[in-house]
């Protein structure tokens, strides 16, 4: 595997997008976020029906309206140290040519990433502030943390400091609606 010793870093290994294709499929999730190697266990089953309803609330909309598409798991290279794959997004139609390479892996920010909180104390830290400050710098637009566990769901939007900010944590009684969605909604409670 490749090592690179970071400037900031020198006793730290550098992880690339190249090394991940040298990684055990196992079950695990490798993702890379500056250069760091992050390891996710496979998901618990109902991790999986959360992803797959919003998934399906997000794909139907995307239908009735053709503005864009809803996609399980993709990858998302940003950059050669920058490598994640988040469990649903929703890229519409204009961008998505100009942000998929050969390879079918999303190249720049899809407008809404959605995570789907693993858990363990780690996981959550990683998706809380970690992908959170990525997907600032990167560009996503809307960002939603799905807690299946608790029920509720945190909606962090792009506001006046370009960064993604906690706009709303939504509970089973509350509906889930989105600017970038136009006529989206969803009573949070099916999401569960």
């Amino acid at each position: 595997m490749k090592t690179k010793l970071t400037q900031n870093y020198p006793d730290r290994i550098y992880w690339t997008t190249a090394d991940l294709e040298l990684l055990p499929n196992n079950g695990n999730r490798y993702e890379i976020i500056d250069g760091e190697l992050l390891t996710t266990r496979a998901p618990h089953i109902y991790h999986q029906r959360t992803c797959g309803k919003i998934y399906g609330y997000l794909e139907k909309w995307s239908d009735s309206t053709n503005l864009g598409e809803p996609f399980f798991a993709p990858g998302i290279v940003f950059s050669d140290g920058d490598n994640v794959q988040p469990d649903l997004v929703w890229v519409s139609r204009d961008r998505l040519p100009t942000i998929l390479d050969d390879s079918g892996h999303l190249t720049a920010a899809p407008e809404l990433a959605v995570k789907v909180l693993s858990a363990g104390k780690t996981n959550e830290r990683r998706d809380r502030e970690l992908k959170l400050k990525l997907y600032s710098e990167r560009g996503v637009r809307e960002y939603w943390i799905v807690d299946w566990r608790n029920q509720q769901v945190e909606v962090y939007r792009r506001g006046d400091r370009a960064m993604l900010e906690l706009i709303a944590t939504l509970f089973p009684n509350d509906t889930i609606a989105s600017p970038i969605l136009p006529g989206f909604s969803c009573p949070v409670a099916r999401l569960f």
